[in-house]
């Protein structure tokens, strides 16, 4: 199982940026997928995720700024990211579940997902 995040670089405040997540087929079809993200002395926070038929959930904070995507012929997740405020800078990590969710929302929650990247940083300046 094999999750790769790409795309975190330093921008200033409003500006935007694409991560990716370049995932394993068996890790890819592990659905959902989501992005988690680490600021430092903070826990990891849900921040977006998306099931395999496209239902999508967002943490409030990123409601309306954050996109989450995926193409499966790529076996890759993305998260567009826009209008970013310092309080975005973190690590971010891409995750997937070890079997199915049967809720009708993906969950953002750390403890239903088993598989983790390695994370890409984000550093918003002001």
């Amino acid at each position: 199982v094999q999750l790769v995040e790409s795309g975190g670089d330093s921008v200033q405040a409003g500006g935007s940026l694409r991560l990716s997540c370049a995932a394993s087929p068996f890790a890819y079809s592990a659905y959902p997928l989501a992005w988690f993200r680490q600021a430092p002395g903070k826990g990891r926070e849900g921040v977006a995720s998306i099931d395999h038929d496209g239902p999508t959930n967002y943490a409030d904070s990123v409601k309306g700024r954050f996109t989450i995507s995926k193409d499966d012929a790529k076996f890759t997740l993305y998260l567009q990211m826009t209008r970013l405020k310092p309080e975005d800078t973190a690590m971010y990590v891409c995750a997937a579940r070890r079997r199915l969710w049967t809720g009708s929302i993906p969950p953002l929650a750390q403890s239903e997902y088993h598989y983790w990247g390695q994370g890409t940083q984000v550093t918003v300046s002001s």
